[in-house]
């Protein structure tokens, strides 16, 4: 029997279910963020244009790559991940955020989703977010909110990114938190040779694992 049926595990089912083509991309029209090897013709469509126009979002272009890892070390091949942030003045495309004084960004919706390869790697074209207000009267570094689902998690993993580049990390009050001997787990690096790349790799177990949140 060929193709995707409901007696499918969890793992494929995220692929087959929840992601489409132009999930992972938040400032342009490209398929990003879909498994067509995963999924039957037809069903990993491409995003319908809607309201925005993801071409026009306003702010620096970055993309975030990297790879997920199990608790073994063997690449997360069939997780999906999403991802929340601000736009790059600071404010996020939802009701509840109603700050008047900051400006909204009608084309950029702030959510994407992608799912992991044969090697467990991901990619996300989004640009890079605006700080925005932490506990009391304190900001908070510029930083992208990543939940992670998957075979054999029950419970939506939360994780973050910060910017290795960015000066505020040193006053954010999230960061601060974590062990410092932990937060380098939390900090995205600039690929060598391209100054808009980021890479943030993912695991769930050993030496190097992934600071996650109990929220």
């Amino acid at each position: 029997m060929a193709g995707q049926t409901p007696w499918q595990t969890t793992g494929p089912f995220f692929h087959f279910g929840f992601c489409w083509k132009g999930g992972a991309d938040l400032t342009g029209d490209s398929a990003l963020g879909s498994r067509p090897d995963l999924t039957a013709p037809g069903h990993d469509v491409l995003a319908e244009p809607g309201t925005t126009n993801r071409r026009l979002v306003k702010g620096e272009r970055i993309e975030i790559v990297g790879q997920m890892f199990d608790n073994t070390g063997a690449p997360f091949t069939d997780a999906l991940i999403e991802i929340w942030q601000a736009n790059a003045a600071g404010r996020y495309a939802c009701p509840e955020d109603n700050r008047a004084e900051i400006p909204l960004d009608e084309n950029f919706i702030g959510f994407g989703r992608a799912a992991t390869d044969k090697q467990g790697a991901y990619r996300f074209r989004t640009i890079r977010p605006g700080r925005v207000p932490g506990p009391g009267n304190t900001l908070q570094a510029p930083h992208i909110a990543f939940g992670l689902v998957g075979p054999g998690i029950l419970k939506r993993l939360l994780t973050r990114i910060y910017f290795a580049d960015a000066p505020e990390n040193d006053e954010d009050p999230i960061l601060a938190l974590v062990p410092a001997a932990r937060r380098s787990s939390l900090i995205a690096t600039r690929e060598p040779g391209a100054a808009d790349i980021y890479r943030f790799d993912i695991r769930l177990g050993g030496p190097q694992e992934t600071v996650l949140f109990d929220i």
